[in-house]
């Protein structure tokens, strides 16, 4: 039962403390005894970018908090998960190749538990530093921001503490289609054209993206359901090309499955009156 609960926005949090844990000396650096567990992140989804979208995958996770420190004194402590590659202590320092929290609300469960869930906060900006390089399109480790502050406001101990989940980030990718000639004879050919693109991170802009099978799907009118009657593999300008038989009316598109890099693209659907 939610109890109770407490905001936070995280970024304000930063802002006004600096990551100073991570440069406080070597005694402050102790283990704070705060437990987060069952880390969720985007519904265990890939989290796909484009070029200036900001992107909030939702974030969910459990606090247990050590002796000495209580859910009714929220000011007293503080836990999030984010993401980050390479070293944690270097991309929490620098706040590059780090990915945190926008803001997230916690729960109270008991004195002593909390359920929390929030947003991740993307921005591709290049200001921000989050995805500034298309090697950023690959999987991100977790990681774990942990402090205690003491009675009269000041921090007593901070840690970072790594975790086995990760997270694929991955590049939007756009699709197109045109259907033609509209209407058309049945029995005639219909030529279906379109392009595939995806998100340049490092240029801000969606480059055409060659050498990809993408699939073409076919929905009759009045029904609810695509299917795929054929495919076809992009050019090097991320061309799209193929032919099918006029039979009934309906709605065609095409349809970019992604990889371990790029998300997937559903183009919007062109109707075709057949007569």
């Amino acid at each position: 039962m939610k109890t109770g609960r407490r905001t936070v926005a995280v970024a304000a949090l930063v802002g006004a403390l600096g990551l100073s844990v991570l440069n406080a000396p070597a005694a402050q650096a102790a283990d704070t005894g705060i437990t987060v567990s069952d880390i969720v992140i985007n519904n265990g989804k890939p989290i796909v970018v484009g070029t200036s979208k900001v992107v909030e995958p939702p974030i969910s996770f459990n606090i247990a908090l050590p002796s000495g420190y209580s859910t009714a004194a929220p000011s007293r402590y503080d836990a999030y998960p984010f993401l980050y590659r390479g070293d944690i202590k270097t991309a929490a320092d620098s706040g590059e190749n780090f990915i945190q929290p926008g803001s997230y609300t916690c729960y109270e469960i008991d004195s002593k538990h909390a359920r929390c869930e929030g947003d991740l906060y993307i921005d591709p900006h290049p200001s921000q530093e989050h995805v500034d390089s298309n090697s950023d399109a690959t999987t991100w480790k977790v990681g774990v921001s942990l402090k205690l502050w003491k009675a009269d406001g000041g921090l007593k101990t901070g840690e970072l503490e790594t975790r086995s989940t990760t997270a694929p980030l991955k590049r939007a990718a756009k699709a197109t289609t045109n259907a033609s000639p509209e209407p058309v004879t049945k029995g005639k050919t219909i030529t279906v054209t379109g392009k595939l693109t995806r998100a340049n991170w490092s240029t801000k802009k969606y480059d055409a993206y060659s050498g990809r099978t993408v699939s073409l799907q076919f929905r009759a009118k009045g029904t609810d359901t695509f299917k795929t009657v054929k495919k076809a593999t992009t050019s090097s300008t991320g061309g799209l090309k193929t032919t099918v038989t006029a039979s009934v009316d309906g709605y065609y598109r095409w349809v970019y499955y992604g990889n371990s890099t790029t998300g997937v693209a559903t183009s919007a659907a062109d109707y075709v009156d057949v007569r």
